[in-house]
Parts: structure tokens; C-alpha cells; sequence
């Protein structure tokens, strides 16, 4: 009885609630790994992985946990490597990994760890006031993986990493302090892979490190487990508190929990939904004999879960776009660092220019490739070109990003112009990451005659439906020729390690020089 009571109170799931009033899981739908979240004066901050896109670390906002917004990046760009700029390189499936998220005395805290070598140290400190920025830069040391912030009740700060090692910091965060490394506990018999992806929080004196744990075993897939102690030190002992499937998929991974407000406990965990990437599910969290369980009374992810706060805004993190603004919008980020001498929202206002500014020969090497995640169950993305400006040479157009990539590519060919369909498979050396190869399947082509083109993908990545694309042209915006359907988006950790994401792209073969505009992108969720 004292269980059941326990989950009635805390619960939140969803009952006798419209489809507008209710958050059907997953929460969002969009490849958001790693998420860390944190609750301030009853709003949610929400961090997660973005690798080699820049700007990166961003930072989402709710107040009702169904509606979020992007407010801020923790950084606009790694600056390390000249692999950041495509320069000797790439760093496909490096950079921002798992940054930790904290509030402690007033300050919003992030450490994140990219996975390409700096020079100057790999653990990034960052705070700032406010969680919309602007955020400076605290400290850098030695890498940590997979790293958790913890500012403990007596102020002491702790870097929990890897899998279950702990070092202290000075109180300035400015370094480790050495001889503090300790190991907390030792890897158990069944867990037998992955065990790492660690959130440290504390609750009613006792220490609570979440990690996300892989069982190399016969029917087993991801779980997430807890490890509690009375000291931060331990001794630990540890339980699953979450071994779900959930939609069709065999299992959910990695995340946190977080307090509201109210008092409520939630669980924000990520699930592989393959071509769309790693989406957030959200369950309630009940604590049961002084364990945080994630999910329903069956400790499963419920598949509707009740609003925090009703009657929001509604708001997103895939959006439309005019480009009438004078700064870049927050739902965009860039494939590496963008070359900012060849991109303008200024030299023609209400459109985004994107000029060539090297010879490449795939989207893979060119600089200036502009993002937005893809979202299920469906989703649709439109752009319309000016053509007016290429030069020979010159390859623009709209992508289903990723690995393997879709394309609807506007060829500059002396003087003429050609739509091509292809899908374009990059190859990467598996330790730096660099592009060896790019095969192109060319799948079909059209002779144009027009300098304004209109390009559409619609993506489907419901349930058995295998994470499909299709692809679309228009010369008026109404009337629609499909070149490809039914091509499949694949999500490859030793690649790409992220969902797709629609592209805007504009690279030279030939010679730099050559531009187009970009009218708008308009976007529709289904």
C-alpha cells in the first residue's frame, strides 16, 4: 500500500487530458542527447549534445515542460583545432559532449569536455547570470568524461567523470585540487558494458550519481542505474531505477532527474529512435525506500504525462525563418565553424546570403552548412533559392543531413542549371575523424530555366516506417515534383553520432566567389 500511495501523490501522468493539454512522449521528439536539467525559480533548463555543430552547448527553457525554447549557446565556437574550421580535418561526432548544468548562488554553471584534443586543457568551466548569457568562460583543465558538476551543501565543488571517478576543485573552479582523485565505487558483476554518462545530486543528506548502464546479456539492453551513499566518498550501493522500452524500441538511456518547484520529482531520459536521433522522454520520478524510480506504477516510460503548468505559450526548438532579423535565429546552428566572411543577413535584408569560400567537392568539407534537427512523427522543411548568383561550379541546395545524406543539389554548370537528387556517403578515418571518402549515387537530374527554385523534404520517423525522407521541387511554392521517396536516414554513432538535420547548403567545386540567397525556411511539425 505504502508503494502505491507513494505513486499516486507524486505522479503526474496524464488523465482525461486533451491532446493540447497533455505532453505525449517522447517529450521532444528531436535528437537531444545527454540532457542535464536543472529547475530555477520554477522554470527548466535543459542542456544537451551538439558536437560539431557551432554554435554548440544550447541551452532549451520551459516553464510547463511540453513547451521549449532554445535561449542561449554556452559557447559560439571551439577554437582549439583547426579542425573546427574544416581546416586540416573535421570533427564529425567530436567536440561538445554531456555538458553538466548547475545553479549555485545565483550563477548558472556548465562543464562540458570536448572529445577533440585542445591545447590548452580539455574541461571547459563556463557560467553566466542569467541562463540567456552571455556566458564567459571560468576555467579550463584536464579532460573529464561523460562529467558531472556538483557544488555540495559545504560549498565544496566536485568533477564526478568516466565510470565513477571523482576529483575536488578549488573553490574558485579554477583547477582540480591534486591527490583529491578517488574512486567511488567498483564495477559490479552485471555490469558488463558502458557504464558511464554521470548526474551527481543530493537529497535529504544522502548522494545520489545517476549513470547510464549497458548489460552485454541475452535480453538485456540500456538501463539507467543509481548509485546512494550517506558520503560523498561513499561506501555506494546501487539499484536500476529505469529498464524500459518504450514505442516500439527496446530500451531507454541515459539522463537525469530534477525537483520542481512543487516538490515534484520528473525523469528526463534519452531513447535511440535511430534516423531521427536520441529523443527525451519524460516520466515521473517516485521516491520509493529512498530510490529515485523513473516511470509508472509498471517502472515503465508512460506514454502521456501531464503538463507542469497548463495554458503556456506554445513554443519550439525547430522553427520557421524569413531571415528579416539581423542576427541569426537561436534554432540554427552550423555544421563547424562557420567562415563568417561568407555568410550575411545584412547585404540583403530579408535574406540569408551564403557565399563560397573554398573549392570542395561535398557538403562534408563545406564550409557554411546551416542546421536545424528534424523532429517525428513528421515533419516538413521548405526553402526557396535565388539562383541568380552562382558560378560554374557552384552546388547549392537543401539536405536530409547526416552520414548518409539526401540532397536536392542546384548545379552551376557553365551556364546553365541543374537540380540533382543524390545521396552523398561520407567516409571517415575512424581515429581523426577526417573525410577519406565521399561516394554520390546520382538518382536522377533536371535541366532548369529558372533563377528561383523552391525545395522541400518531408520526413516520417514514426514506428515502422523506417526514418524515410522524401524530396520535393516547385517553381511557384504550390505545385509539387517529387525526385526520391522513401530514402532511409541512418543514425551512425561512428560517424555522424547524431540525428539528421535539414541543410542549407552552398559550396564551390571550381571557385569561390559564387553566392545564393536564401528567401526563407518554413517548417511544419506533425
Amino acid at each position: 500500500m505504502k508503494r502505491l500511495l507513494t505513486f499516486l501523490a507524486a505522479a503526474c501522468t496524464a488523465v482525461n487530458l486533451s491532446a493540447q493539454e497533455k505532453i505525449e512522449n517522447p517529450m521532444l521528439w528531436a535528437d537531444v542527447p545527454d540532457p542535464d536539467v536543472i529547475c530555477v525559480r520554477d522554470t527548466f533548463y535543459l542542456v544537451s549534445t551538439t558536437m560539431h555543430l557551432m554554435p554548440g552547448a544550447p541551452v532549451m527553457q520551459s516553464t510547463d515542460l511540453k513547451n521549449w525554447e532554445t535561449v542561449s549557446y554556452v559557447f559560439d565556437k571551439l577554437t582549439d583545432s583547426p579542425k573546427y574550421d574544416m581546416q586540416e580535418g573535421t570533427v564529425y561526432g567530436r567536440g561538445q559532449w554531456a555538458t553538466s548544468l548547475k545553479y549555485h548562488n545565483g550563477k548558472f554553471y556548465a562543464l562540458f569536455a570536448p572529445n577533440e584534443a585542445g591545447n590548452m586543457g580539455d574541461t571547459y568551466i563556463c557560467s553566466a547570470e542569467t541562463a540567456k548569457g552571455p556566458w564567459k568562460l571560468v576555467s579550463r583543465m584536464r579532460h573529464f568524461h561523460d562529467c558531472s558538476l556538483f557544488f555540495d551543501d559545504d560549498d565544496r565543488v566536485y568533477v564526478i567523470y568516466g565510470t565513477g571517478e571523482m576529483m575536488e576543485l578549488k573553490k574558485d573552479l579554477s583547477d582540480v585540487i591534486e591527490g583529491t582523485h578517488t574512486r567511488l565505487f567498483k564495477r559490479e558483476a552485471d555490469e558488463t558494458g558502458l557504464l558511464e554518462g554521470s548526474r551527481m545530486i543530493k537529497k535529504d543528506g544522502k548522494y545520489y550519481l545517476l549513470m547510464i548502464s549497458h548489460v552485454w546479456a541475452p535480453g538485456r539492453h540500456r538501463r539507467e542505474v543509481c548509485y546512494r551513499a550517506d558520503n560523498i566518498k561513499g561506501p555506494y550501493e546501487k539499484t536500476t531505477i529505469l529498464e524500459s522500452d518504450f514505442g516500439g524500441f527496446p530500451y531507454v538511456g541515459q539522463g537525469t532527474i530534477v525537483q520542481a518547484g512543487s516538490g515534484d520529482w520528473y525523469g528526463i531520459i534519452f531513447q535511440d529512435r535511430g534516423g531521427v536521433g536520441r529523443v527525451l522522454t519524460l516520466s515521473p520520478c517516485r521516491w520509493i525506500d529512498g530510490w529515485p524510480m523513473i516511470g509508472d506504477e509498471n517502472g515503465k516510460v508512460p506514454e502521456t504525462m501531464r503538463p507542469y503548468r497548463s495554458n503556456q505559450p506554445e513554443k519550439a526548438i525547430v522553427l520557421s525563418d524569413d531571415f528579416s532579423a539581423s542576427k541569426l535565429g537561436l534554432q540554427w546552428q552550423w555544421n563547424h565553424n562557420p567562415a563568417d566572411n561568407a555568410w550575411t543577413l545584412t547585404e540583403r535584408p530579408g535574406f540569408l546570403r551564403l557565399k563560397t569560400s573554398k573549392v570542395v567537392n561535398s557538403i562534408f568539407t563545406a564550409p557554411n552548412t546551416l542546421t536545424q534537427r528534424m523532429e517525428g512523427p513528421t515533419c516538413s522543411g521548405v526553402i526557396k533559392l535565388d539562383l541568380s548568383k552562382m558560378k560554374d561550379g557552384d552546388c547549392a541546395g537543401f539536405s536530409a543531413f547526416n552520414g548518409n545524406s539526401g540532397l536536392l543539389t542546384v548545379k552551376k554548370i557553365g551556364k546553365k542549371l541543374v537540380l540533382e537528387t543524390s545521396e552523398q556517403i561520407v567516409a571517415l578515418n575512424e581515429k581523426t575523424k577526417a573525410v577519406e571518402n565521399v561516394e554520390t549515387k546520382v538518382i536522377n537530374t533536371t535541366d532548369l530555366k529558372v533563377n528561383e527554385i523552391y525545395l522541400r523534404i518531408d520526413g516520417d520517423f514514426r514506428a515502422g516506417k523506417n526514418d524515410v525522407a522524401t524530396f520535393y521541387y516547385s517553381l511557384d511554392g504550390k505545385n509539387w515534383t517529387k525526385t526520391l521517396e522513401n530514402y532511409r536516414m541512418i543514425f551512425d554513432y561512428r560517424r555522424f553520432f547524431m540525428g539528421s538535420k535539414f541543410a542549407i547548403f552552398n559550396y564551390a567545386t571550381k571557385k569561390a566567389g559564387g553566392m545564393v540567397d536564401v528567401d526563407f525556411f518554413e517548417y511544419k511539425k506533425n
